[in-house]
C-alpha cells in the first residue's frame, strides 16, 4: 500500500502539478506541454539574454517556480528526480533565444551535465554559456576523474543574479561569467531527520535508526556520507555551518549570502531557529549576513531535514540580489 499523499497516479503527477503551476500563474507563466518546459507568459524586454535552467521534478519549487521577471526565462523539468531530455532542453533554449544567446544553468549530475551538452550541440546558430552549479561539500573528492560536487542550493543564487543582470541588459559573457562567481564561491551541507518517499511508495528511500541523523544528503534521496546521533538542533546546525564556512576560508570582515533551505517537510519555526543559530557563528567569526533566504527552495519531496548554503558576497552581488523579482516562489 502506497504512503498517504495527495497522488492520482504517480505517473501523471508531474503533468497535473505543471497545470497546476500553469492555473495558479495565469498571465504569468506558460506550461508548453510536447516538449514539457514552462516558459514566461510575459512579454520580456527584446533582446535579452535568456536565463534557462532545469532538472527533475520533486524538487519544487526549483526550479520552475522560479521562472518569472528577474530570474529564470525557462524551466525545463524532468519526471521526478530524473533529468529532462536534451530535446525538451533544446525547445526550451529555442523559445527563450531572442539573438543575445542564452545562459545555462545546470545543477552538477550526471543526467543534467549529459542533457544539456546534447542540447547545446543541437542548438544550432544559438550562442549558449553554461554555468555548472557544483556546491555540495559532502561530495567534495579529490578523485581524479569523478563526478565532482553535486549541484544544490546555491543554484537558487545563481538563477537570481544571472537573471537579474540579464534584465539590466548584460551580455552572454557577462551574465554567465557572474553566475560561475557565485557557484564558484558556494558551499552546502545537508542533513536528513527523515528519508523521501517518492510518489505511490510505501517505504522511504532509506531507512534511518531511532536517534541517528543522515549527515550529508543529497536532493535525490541519496544517503549521507555518515550518520551522527540526534541532538539538539544548534548542535546539529553547527555541524552543517562549520565545515561551510572552514572550506570557504571565511574570515573575519567577509560578507556572505545564507541560504538555510528546507528538504520538504520541515516547517518554518524550525527552519528560522536554525537560520538563528548560523548568524550566532557567523557573528562569532565576524563574518557578516548581506542577505539571507530562509524556506523551502530546493526540497527532495518530503524529506525531513534542512541545508546551510554560504556564499561569498561582495557589492556588485549584492546590488544583483536586490533587483526585483517576480516569480511564483521568490518576490520582492
Amino acid at each position: 500500500m502506497a504512503a498517504h499523499q495527495l497522488v492520482n497516479d504517480p505517473q501523471e503527477l508531474v503533468g497535473e502539478a505543471l497545470e497546476g503551476l500553469e492555473l495558479s500563474q495565469r498571465g504569468r507563466l506558460r506550461w508548453n506541454r510536447d516538449p514539457s518546459f514552462v516558459i514566461r507568459a510575459d512579454d520580456r524586454r527584446p533582446y535579452k539574454v535568456g536565463v534557462l535552467s532545469g532538472g527533475g521534478s520533486g524538487h519544487e519549487p526549483l526550479h520552475t517556480g522560479f521562472v518569472g521577471y528577474g530570474m529564470l526565462d525557462a524551466a525545463v523539468p524532468g519526471a521526478v528526480f530524473a533529468s529532462p531530455t536534451a530535446i525538451q532542453i533544446q525547445a526550451a533554449t529555442e523559445a527563450v533565444d531572442d539573438g543575445r544567446g542564452v545562459v545555462h544553468v545546470v545543477k552538477n549530475y550526471t543526467g543534467d551535465v549529459l542533457n544539456f551538452t546534447i542540447a547545446a550541440e543541437i542548438s544550432g546558430a544559438i550562442r549558449i554559456e553554461t554555468v555548472l552549479v557544483d556546491d555540495d561539500l559532502a561530495t567534495d573528492t579529490s578523485v581524479e576523474g569523478g563526478p565532482g560536487r553535486r549541484g544544490t542550493a546555491a543554484v537558487v543564487a545563481v538563477e537570481k543574479i544571472c537573471g537579474a543582470a540579464a534584465e539590466r541588459g548584460a551580455d552572454l559573457s557577462t551574465v554567465a561569467a557572474l553566475g560561475r562567481r557565485v557557484a564558484g564561491n558556494a558551499r552546502t551541507m545537508s542533513l536528513a531527520l527523515r528519508a523521501c518517499t517518492h510518489p505511490g511508495q510505501s517505504v522511504p528511500s532509506f531507512d534511518l535508526e531511532v536517534g541517528q541523523v543522515e549527515f550529508g544528503v543529497g536532493i535525490h534521496g541519496e544517503r549521507g556520507v555518515r550518520k551522527i546521533p540526534v541532538a539538539p538542533a544548534d548542535e546539529l546546525v553547527a555541524a552543517l555551518t562549520g565545515p561551510v564556512a572552514d572550506d570557504l576560508g571565511l574570515n573575519r570582515g567577509d560578507a556572505v549570502f545564507v541560504i538555510v533551505n528546507g528538504l520538504g517537510s520541515t516547517h518554518q519555526l524550525e527552519l528560522l531557529a536554525a537560520y538563528r543559530q548560523v548568524t550566532r557563528l557567523l557573528d562569532a567569526r565576524g563574518v557578516t549576513v548581506a542577505r539571507q533566504l530562509v524556506g523551502s527552495y530546493v526540497t527532495a519531496l518530503d524529506m525531513a531535514g534542512c541545508s546551510v548554503t554560504l556564499i561569498r558576497a561582495d557589492e556588485e552581488l549584492v546590488g544583483l540580489w536586490d533587483d526585483p523579482v517576480r516569480t511564483a516562489a521568490l518576490t520582492w
